[in-house]
């Protein structure tokens, strides 16, 4: 590989002070987040009423999300090694399959066993869908708005954490099968995604990883006309190219980036256990905690308006400051708010600083998706970023196993809520520790 040339293409790409492409590619990756985030919402909100309807333990119901995020694995895997051997559009695409099938098909089930093989199927397009689309957002950036572009997708996505409650709370304590045109919606969503996603363009830095320098340059070229054409003026200078070196798929089994591995997986894991418990236990622990199923989802519904808050801070702020500093802050905010609920339980209390945590995770999640990438060369970006965000999710996977443990064990002294929320807290401590053992990486160059 001539190195020189691939140095001056992606420092040429680096340059670019804008987002090089069209709206539409954003809009398109955008909202495979929002359905995919509006789903995480979904089966928090029907756990309640699948326990009614399907007459069927809590234990066996929160197997459905045990299998979403353990599917979330799976297919996060198979997808993201597709997508560093063939490509980045067809592991997107791929993604909105599984998630629509699923989706749709859970819309009509007939049983609780039927539902959470149906969830497998949803996880596998959820877990491809976050870890390529973190990867790809990566890739098309300049670096000067990587944690932006990445914010902004992101922020799609909190919109379907935003707008799901209030969709559940019209219909699900309402009609029986509320539940089901909540999960009809977000496949028939995500279908049509899909197949917009045929017309995405590829990732330059995938092309150059793959020696395809001739195609690189050829669209890179479309890009800098496409950019001088929208700011009137000439580019900047290249800026000198040290630090991009060729990389393979055997790097990430080398020893620096296992070291990497087991960092990522390691804060995903302590995270996820929290911020899983939050996002899909909430209503249930706030009805054991004395509010009935109406009070408990308009909790949640207005809690959620804090995605959108949030979501604009990472837009317009993420690469202003160091990142890994910024997760810091939002981890221990949001372990502080849980901590009051958790304490001082009250429906106003919980609305703002429920309103609150929701902020600290939308900055928080987007930002931790770009560090993730950025801390993996191209050849094997999306795998690092697939096995280290699905390793974490394990956590995700039980967290409803191990919140209700803590919430059985202490239930006795009468505060079984309050300490299943304390818990929580507790791993956006651990979160907020780890991360300062990171590497600084705002507006520095990717590993090639």
């Amino acid at each position: 590989m001539d190195l020189s040339t691939e140095n001056n293409l992606l420092a040429r790409l680096d340059r670019l002070p804008i987002w090089p492409y069209s709206r539409g590619v954003l809009l398109t990756i955008g909202l495979g987040f929002f359905f995919a985030f509006f789903d995480i919402i979904t089966i928090g909100l029907a756990i309640p009423v699948l326990v009614q309807q399907f007459h069927v333990s809590l234990s066996l119901v929160l197997w459905c999300i045990s299998s979403s995020l353990i599917g979330y694995i799976v297919g996060s895997l198979f997808d993201s090694v597709l997508s560093d051997f063939f490509g980045r559009r067809l592991a997107l695409i791929l993604s909105m399959l599984f998630f629509s099938v699923g989706s749709i098909l859970s819309a009509f089930s007939p049983n609780i066993y039927f539902l959470i093989a149906m969830r497998f199927i949803i996880g596998m397009g959820i877990g491809s869908e976050i870890a390529n689309v973190t990867t790809y957002l990566g890739e098309l950036s300049p670096a000067s708005i990587r944690g932006k572009m990445t914010s902004v997708a992101v922020a799609l996505g909190f919109l379907g954490f935003a707008v799901v409650p209030f969709v559940g709370l019209a219909l699900i304590p309402h009609y029986v099968w509320g539940w089901r045109v909540v999960f009809a919606l977000g496949g028939l969503g995500a279908l049509v995604v899909m197949f917009c996603r045929r017309f995405v363009p590829q990732s330059i830095r995938w092309l150059v990883s793959h020696s395809k320098l001739e195609q690189a340059r050829v669209e890179l070229e479309a890009l800098e006309a496409r950019v001088v054409s929208r700011i009137k003026k000439a580019l900047p200078p290249i800026a000198a190219s040290e630090g991009f070196a060729p990389s393979s798929y055997k790097d990430l089994f080398k020893p620096a980036q296992f070291k990497t591995i087991l960092f990522f997986s390691a804060i995903w894991f302590f995270y996820y256990i929290g911020n899983y418990a939050w996002l899909t236990l909430d209503t249930k622990l706030f009805l054991l905690g004395g509010f009935d199923l109406h009070n408990s989802l308009l909790l949640v519904s207005v809690s959620s308006l804090g995605f959108i808050l949030g979501s604009l801070f990472a837009i317009f702020f993420s690469d202003c400051f160091e990142r890994k500093y910024t997760i810091f802050v939002s981890a221990i905010v949001w372990a502080l708010c849980l901590l009051a609920i958790a304490w001082w339980p009250s429906l106003w209390l919980i609305m703002v600083l429920g309103c609150l945590a929701a902020i600290t995770i939308s900055i928080l999640i987007p930002l931790l998706y770009t560090l993730t990438g950025e801390s993996f060369p191209t050849a094997c970006r999306a795998t690092g970023i697939s096995v280290t965000d699905g390793v974490g999710h394990l956590g995700g996977a039980f967290c409803g196993q191990i919140i209700f443990a803590v919430y059985d064990y202490t239930k006795a002294s009468g505060h079984g809520v309050s300490f299943a929320f304390t818990a929580m807290a507790i791993t956006g401590l651990i979160t907020a520790i780890m991360v300062l053992f990171g590497l600084r990486m705002t507006r520095q160059s990717l590993q090639q």
